[in-house]
């Protein structure tokens, strides 16, 4: 049977509030918490990570440290695609969505041949790039550079040529050609979008389950349908960002949004999507601890994790019986 393998990045050099970093260590103390052995169960690597660079100035205004967040794919890509190699699935808990990035390149580096479909689970796009960015944080870039996507038709930065040099760069980790295409991503409850965001939707036909459409339809019909939308890729990974619960549940996450998914539904919802047999990659990202002093974000997201682990050991352990021996 195919086993899962935890891939632990703490870099938090994409967001905008400090913290991201503490989330797998958050994640561990609301294990321990529960009683529970998660985290003995399943061999883990973790990604050595950049983060002492944020102790000095930042460079690049409409890509803070893309230097460095460039080095950080490399080793995300790197690991994610060993990890393919060796047979595991990758579970990916990770501090920043900007992480995410990497992530995709390893699954396209190992895979360079096979159609990735992507379900951003996500209260925002992530569909940015140094030309749109109204902030400079990186974690509002990932699904850009998986596109090679400048949506310079948007334009309201001029980022200078070293911004430039380091953003071509990260489109090419893992792989030179762009990694994804746009009518391969699916949102899931998306409800914090800027103009430039809302063109590409409309540009390319992006589809967006609204948080009323997972209300009308439940969660497991979103799954399918989620799925259904895919069903020419030959391999799904699933992105899941806490700041997708609503801010009553996400008090820990940087940019929190009000109207989101429960915990049940979160569990259920991504129960349901990793349970495909194309879904190749899990990721949970975005857990701050020192938004929240009682860790009950991190509480959270471990019951949405374990469930969701549990989704994709039943499934492996099914293909494991039914797949031939040689």
């Amino acid at each position: 049977m195919k086993k899962i393998r935890l891939i632990e990045v703490k870099s938090e050099l994409g967001a905008g509030t400090r913290g991201a970093s503490l989330g797998v260590d958050a994640l561990k103390i609301a294990c321990l918490n529960k009683g529970s052995d998660y985290f003995k169960r399943f061999n883990a690597v973790e990604v050595p990570n950049f983060n002492e660079v944020m102790f000095e100035k930042n460079l690049f205004p409409h890509a803070k440290y893309i230097d460095s967040i460039l080095q950080t794919y490399k080793r995300i890509s790197n690991t994610v695609e060993q990890t393919l190699e060796l047979g595991m699935f990758p579970l990916v808990l990770a501090g920043d969505h900007s992480n995410a990035g990497g992530t995709i390149a390893g699954l396209k580096a190992a895979y360079p041949d096979k159609t990735l479909g992507v379900i951003w689970v996500d209260a925002h796009a992530d569909i940015h790039s140094p030309y749109t960015t109204p902030s400079g944080n990186m974690h509002g870039m990932p699904l850009a550079a998986s596109l090679s996507e400048d949506n310079l038709d948007c334009k309201v930065n001029e980022p200078d040529a070293q911004t430039l040099f380091f953003w071509e760069a990260l489109k090419k980790v893992g792989t030179e050609q762009p990694k994804i295409r746009h009518e391969h991503i699916v949102y899931i409850v998306t409800r914090s979008y800027e103009k430039p965001e809302v063109y590409l939707f409309d540009k390319h036909n992006i589809k967006n389950f609204t948080y009323p459409e997972v209300m009308a339809k439940g969660t497991e019909q979103v799954a399918q349908e989620a799925l259904r939308r895919l069903q020419d890729c030959d391999m799904i990974y699933v992105s899941f960002d806490v700041d997708s619960l609503d801010s009553k549940f996400s008090k820990g996450t940087g940019t929190p949004v009000e109207v989101g998914l429960n915990v049940a539904q979160a569990k259920d919802l991504c129960h349901h999507l990793v349970s495909h047999p194309k879904v190749v990659c899990f990721e949970m990202v975005e857990i701050n601890p020192t938004l929240d002093a009682e860790n009950t974000m991190a509480q959270n997201a471990f019951e949405i994790l374990e469930y969701t682990t549990d989704a994709i050991q039943n499934r492996l352990a099914q293909e494991g019986q039914t797949t031939p021996t040689a």
